[in-house]
């Protein structure tokens, strides 16, 4: 039963924070910034939000310091959002994990196997 709670919140939450991020206006958050994924603790208290950007690492870092900073009004807007009795410790991370499957993507655009065609008789003979 916890467990359907756990992951059910996840997802609020996600929905909301995706919202909530779409709003800011601090410039230091990038506008390509997405969320990752959630991992919400068992007892609801601390909440990690993995956060990558498009435009690299180092725009993730200095958005997810943007994020820290703006910490508390994201909370009170999920609090009035969601209306849960008590909101999670958000904790922003920033996540290479869009860069790294962009880069195993062309990676694998490069390869390309040899495609050997099938002998017919007549070519046998």
């Amino acid at each position: 039963m916890a467990n359907f709670k756990v992951s059910r919140t996840e997802e609020d939450l996600f929905r909301e924070l995706t919202a909530v991020l779409r709003e800011l206006k601090d410039p230091r958050i990038d506008p390509l910034l997405s969320i990752v994924r959630i991992e919400l603790s068992r007892d609801l208290s601390n909440c990690k939000v993995y956060v990558s950007s498009l435009s690299g690492q180092a725009k993730a870092q200095e958005s997810a310091e943007g994020l820290r900073s703006a910490g508390g009004y994201i909370k009170r807007e999920v609090f009035r959002r969601l209306k849960m009795r008590k909101v999670p410790n958000l904790h922003f991370i920033a996540d290479d994990s869009i860069a790294h499957s962009a880069a195993i993507n062309e990676m694998l655009h490069h390869v390309q196997p040899s495609v050997v065609e099938p002998e017919t008789e007549e070519e046998r003979e």
